[in-house]
Parts: structure tokens; C-alpha cells; sequence
């Protein structure tokens, strides 16, 4: 396999849009307490596309939890945008989960709008800036259906353009697409990749997909089983924009096996 370059910790090089430094977290299990996490750092740069993966329970899913302001870790440090950020902060952060978790009585519209309805953003200007968003994801024409009259893939267009509604720099992706069929996931993963490139986001996103690890990253940062730690960082070397045809590459194939190499070790 052709050897590549680690991308070493670049904290303390430049600001980053997220800085974690240090961080660990316990939390009370039924036998006692269980280490989660330990000696996470890492360091994003404002608009980068990074990519966690690593095996199932090493604490992804919390860290990401942490990074939105959804749980607080047990010592450490993470800043977004040099600040910390004890609780949930639309203004500097979205987040889309692995269920789309539209609300069935409201439209597609109505569901990306209700984030501007809880700040009282005036009616017209939220309408507005949900059907830009709208737009956006590929949904024009489909403000008025209801979650039920849309497909997954669909649903999934209409959690992000909820992500991203409120204009936030960072926007944080857990599995987003892992309950989609292969071909609507890897649709839904070029269409990602043309949304980021039009806003400029900075986005770390989780999955189990090692494919869609490479496809999508600047960088992969791999953890290890748990207590996670970060045990691997992957630069993904490959050019701008992406094509479906790099995947048949001998070097897209040599970065997935390094990081399926690492995943395998890690148990």
C-alpha cells in the first residue's frame, strides 16, 4: 500500500473553528463509571471538511454532542470560534442528526422555518430564508409537502437546509445518510459536497462509511475502541471537486484500506 503522510495535531498553527484540546469524559454506567473518551485533541480549520470514523461505542456520537453544546465533557478544553460552548448556540453551530426528525404536521418549509419562528424572526423574512435554503438542497417546488409525501433521501435535504438556516460557520453531521439506500446515500453525499462548496461551511461529520469517508474529507481523523482517542490523522489528498469516478483510483482505494487497517487494529 503507498505509504502516506500523517497530518500531525495543527493546533496552536492558526485559529480553528473548532479546537478540542485534552479532552476526556466519564459517565456513570450500571457497573460503575465508564471512560468514554480520553486525550481527545484535534483541530479544524474554518472551512474544512473533517470526518470522524472509528468502531461502534468509541464515543463519536458524544464528542459530537460535546462540539454542539449538547453535553459537557468531564475535563478538557473545546472551543468553537475560540469560545466555549456550554449550550446548544444556532448562531455558531447546526447539527443534523441521523434521523431527519421532521415535525409531520408542519410542511418542508414550515419544518426549515421553525428554528427562525423560536429567535421571533419576522414572518416574511424567515419564509424567505427557508425557501433560499430550500433552494438550495435541491428542494424548490417541494415547500409545501409534508414530511410524509417526501422520500428519505428527501427528508434528509430538508434536515439540512434546517442545519443550516440559521447561518451558522460550523455545522456538525452525525451519520446523516446511514439509513439511506447506497445510491441515494452517495447522491446525497456529492449533493453535500456542492452545498459545502457554496457556503463554506466548516463541517466534521461522522459515519461508518469508509467510502464515504474518503469521498467526502479533507481529512479522516480515525479513534480508536473505547475509552476514543484519536489514533490516526489521514489527509485526503485527492483533488477538488470530487468524481465517482476517483473511488476506482489505486490511491482512493490505498486511503480506505489505511483507514480500515486502523479501524481493525483498534478493536
Amino acid at each position: 500500500m503507498q505509504q502516506l503522510a500523517d497530518l500531525g495535531d495543527t493546533s496552536g498553527s492558526k485559529p480553528g473553528a473548532i479546537e478540542v484540546r485534552d479532552l476526556s469524559h466519564v459517565y456513570d454506567g450500571v457497573n460503575g463509571q465508564v471512560k468514554a473518551l480520553e486525550d481527545i485533541s484535534m483541530h479544524v480549520a474554518p472551512g474544512k471538511f473533517t470526518v470522524i470514523v472509528g468502531p461502534s461505542g468509541c464515543g463519536k456520537t458524544s464528542l459530537l454532542m460535546m462540539m454542539a453544546g449538547l453535553r459537557a465533557q468531564t475535563s478538557g478544553e473545546l472551543l468553537c470560534h475560540g469560545a466555549p460552548i456550554p449550550q446548544p448556540d444556532p448562531k455558531r453551530v447546526g447539527v443534523v442528526f441521523q434521523e431527519a426528525s421532521l415535525y409531520p404536521w408542519l410542511t418542508a418549509v414550515q419544518n426549515v422555518e421553525f428554528p427562525l419562528s423560536l429567535r421571533n424572526d419576522p414572518k416574511t423574512e424567515r419564509r424567505e430564508r427557508a425557501l433560499q435554503m430550500l433552494a438550495l438542497v435541491g428542494l424548490e417546488g417541494f415547500a409545501d409537502r409534508y414530511p410524509h409525501e417526501l422520500s428519505g433521501g428527501m427528508k434528509q435535504r430538508v434536515s439540512i437546509a434546517r442545519g443550516l438556516v440559521q447561518d451558522p460557520p460550523v455545522l456538525l453531521m452525525d451519520e446523516p445518510f446511514a439509513a439511506l439506500d447506497e445510491q441515494t446515500r452517495m447522491t446525497m453525499g456529492h449533493e453535500l459536497l456542492r452545498i459545502w462548496s457554496t457556503t463554506s461551511k466548516t463541517v466534521v461529520f461522522i459515519t461508518h462509511s469508509l467510502t464515504e469517508a474518503v469521498y467526502l474529507a479533507d481529512e479522516v481523523l480515525v479513534m480508536s475502541a473505547r475509552p476514543g482517542r484519536i489514533i490516526d490523522r489521514i489527509a485526503i489528498d485527492l483533488p477538488r471537486p470530487r468524481t465517482y469516478e476517483m473511488m476506482a483510483t489505486d490511491k482512493f482505494g490505498g486511503l480506505r484500506e489505511r483507514i480500515w487497517q486502523q479501524i481493525r487494529s483498534a478493536h
